[in-house]
């Protein structure tokens, strides 16, 4: 079904261009512009100057110009040979140290009806655009997509971990203190035991989608404009394929804050909740993540309602079989997701935000850090806020396999990856 195959990765020569540490930079959409300039101030050839290009009228333009330049000036450099690369990520997370590793490969775009590759959340348009005109530019990824795959005899994470045994090839710690890790893997009769495990697996998108919806429309701009035909490097994606049970897998919730509505009042959210919730009141919030917990393993639909100075109100769903009524038209696996009930019971139903409004996030925002979703509370910034707990791994598998999407920001995946330690350029076979 998936069909991946090696590439001649494009790579940092890190003896013209300096440390991969000041080279690599995180996911261009979670940077901040003082971040971005700071990337750029440590190391003129950091990657962020064509991820995220800011200079010039035309700013893909410049992107591909600078790509153009380092090419021919030899910072960046391709492998002598196609390889797949075994990337593994080293980093705090529950207060324990935890590891993430699997390969990156080129693998052939399909459209999400054949089934083979499939997305679980709705994207936005203004940034698919973004991705489209920069691939048109400078015709590479420089960055991964991240998908699953399901494996239950883990052979394919056998396979990687014995080939990862020794020193990798390229290795750095970031400044959040996480240690990534390469390993260059050249040898056909591997890399061809790696690409017949993938041809009976469907590939579920983790993280990623804008990229991913982008790279169809690349590859069809490109056949339709004749620059690429059928089989060309256009067809295929930089992706990151990690196993779905994979002990390092983390998924963080993404938490609501509640803004600028009209009317707010806490007394009357909460009398309306009382149909769908059992409803029990906290004075300060040093319990909240424990009480979410023990709800979480038992299978419950939980939600904590803080409205500010400590005090908050555990929202526990009484009858799950209420969801059928409400969503009727969608599957079982996306009915009894957490941000399906509390989209569907509060978020519309009580407060008035409706889909449009959550897309534009007009009274609301999305946090991954529980505390910012305290303080802007505290601070009067918010209204208040919803804290999640994280989505089950096979509840993205489940939603997907029935050919839905969850609504935006239902999944974190922690940590991301890092850019620039490898990159898919698609002018070389």
């Amino acid at each position: 079904m998936a069909i991946i195959k090696a590439f001649k990765g494009m790579r940092y020569n890190t003896d013209k261009a300096g440390k991969l540490n000041e080279l690599c930079c995180p996911p261009y959409d979670i940077i901040s512009e003082k971040e971005r300039l700071s990337y750029i101030a440590a190391n003129e050839y950091n990657v962020i100057r064509l991820e995220l290009p800011k200079d010039g009228d035309d700013v893909y333009q410049t992107a591909g110009d600078v790509l153009d330049l380092w090419r021919e000036q030899g910072i960046l450099i391709h492998e002598d040979k196609p390889a797949i690369y075994i990337y593994e990520e080293d980093f705090n997370a529950y207060n324990k140290r935890r590891s993430i590793k699997g390969i990156i490969a080129r693998v052939k775009v399909e459209e999400f009806s054949k089934g083979i590759i499939l997305p679980h959340e709705f994207t936005l348009s203004k940034a698919k655009t973004d991705r489209f005109n920069l691939m048109k530019a400078t015709n590479c990824n420089f960055s991964q997509i991240y998908a699953l795959y399901m494996d239950s005899e883990h052979t394919t994470l056998n396979t990687i971990d014995a080939l990862s045994k020794g020193d990798p090839d390229c290795k750095f710690t970031d400044s959040d203190r996480i240690t990534h890790k390469l390993w260059i893997i050249t040898d056909e009769e591997v890399i061809a035991k790696l690409v017949s495990d993938f041809a009976d697996r469907k590939l579920y998108i983790a993280d990623g989608h804008h990229r991913y919806e982008t790279a169809l429309n690349y590859r069809n701009y490109c056949r339709e404009n004749g620059i690429a035909k059928e089989g060309d490097p256009q067809d295929y994606q930089m992706i990151y394929l990690v196993d779905m049970e994979h002990p390092g897998l983390i998924v963080f919730p993404t938490h609501r804050m509640v803004r600028d509505l009209k009317q707010f009042d806490m007394n009357n959210v909460l009398a309306a909740c009382e149909e769908y919730f059992e409803i029990t009141r906290f004075k300060n919030v040093s319990n909240l993540n424990s009480e979410l917990n023990k709800q979480y393993k038992s299978g419950k639909k939980a939600f904590a309602f803080y409205v500010g100075s400590g005090e908050w109100y555990l929202l526990v769903l009484k009858d799950i079989g209420v969801m059928s009524k409400v969503l009727p038209e969608l599957s079982e696996a996306s009915q009894q997701l957490d941000v399906s009930v509390l989209h569907t019971l509060i978020l519309e139903k009580v407060l008035g935000i409706d889909k449009e409004n959550m897309a534009n996030q007009t009274n609301l925002t999305y946090t991954k850090f529980f505390e910012e979703a305290i303080m802007k509370v505290d601070s009067g910034e918010f209204q208040c806020s919803f804290i999640l707990n994280p989505t089950r791994v096979t509840d993205i598998r489940d939603v997907a396999a029935a050919g839905e999407k969850m609504p935006q920001k239902s999944t974190y995946f922690y940590p991301k990856m890092i850019t620039g330690m490898v990159m898919n350029d698609l002018d070389v076979e």
